[in-house]
């Protein structure tokens, strides 16, 4: 099996150092960079990275203005590590196009959980081609090609927005729960005042609205997602 490439963009280096120290036993291809600007630049090298650890606090150019770059041209997915206690930067990274947080300090086992659970994500990808497409409600989506459209217009979205929309449109006029999504899909039981879930819902729904004014998604208060099966 190809071993996962990681990129770290990260200015402790200490941290980053712990960081290969760790992770590299574990089958991990590692690159790291100490600056925004020198992290955006091999993130978008020709060079394919499976996963990005991506800090807020950044020298060059901050967290934030990296991968709101980087989702111009690419959807390679990204966990954002932020400040122990600061919702805003875990919301504002998640509204960004982030798949997923994690807060500093933290439990390197923790650490190594959550990378499995996206590259996961990533690799659960290629084993949805052999379903059919769905088109429902205007919106048709491909596993195949792992693409989303509405209208005919092209939709891009991360590998984690895809695998929700997917998850619900399949369960269609049913409610999905906030639970079942973040098992199915994030990889983990639901945490208390976890807004992730939340975030991408809010993303998607964007995303749809641009090419219609339509609402897809239903919010079922304190329970979960429904996606309207008819117009």
């Amino acid at each position: 099996m190809q071993p996962k490439s990681l990129l770290i963009i990260d200015d402790d280096i200490q941290l980053t150092d712990l960081l290969e120290e760790y992770l590299r036993p574990q089958g991990y291809e590692i690159d790291v960079a100490c600056d925004g600007l020198i992290g955006l630049d091999k993130a978008t090298s020709q060079r394919h990275y499976d996963l990005i650890l991506l800090d807020v606090m950044l020298p060059g150019m901050d967290g934030f203005e990296v991968l709101k770059k980087l989702r111009v041209s690419h959807l390679t997915p990204v966990l954002m590590l932020t400040a122990k206690g600061d919702d805003f930067d875990r919301i504002f990274g998640l509204e960004l196009g982030a798949d997923d947080y994690l807060a500093k300090p933290f439990n390197h086992r923790e650490l190594s959980a959550r990378i499995k659970a996206i590259t996961r994500r990533m690799d659960y990808l290629p084993a949805t081609s052999s379903q059919q497409n769905l088109n429902i409600n205007g919106i048709e989506l491909s596993p195949s090609a792992q693409t989303v459209s509405c209208q005919n217009n092209k939709i891009d979205m991360t590998a984690t927005e895809f695998l929700i929309l997917h998850l619900l449109m399949i369960n269609r006029g049913q409610i999905v729960s906030k639970q079942d999504i973040s098992e199915k899909v994030m990889g983990r039981k639901l945490a208390a005042f976890d807004r992730s879930i939340d975030m991408h819902i809010s993303n998607i729904r964007r995303k749809l609205m641009a090419q219609s004014n339509e609402d897809k998604i239903r919010t079922i208060r304190g329970t979960g997602y429904l996606f309207v099966a008819t117009s």
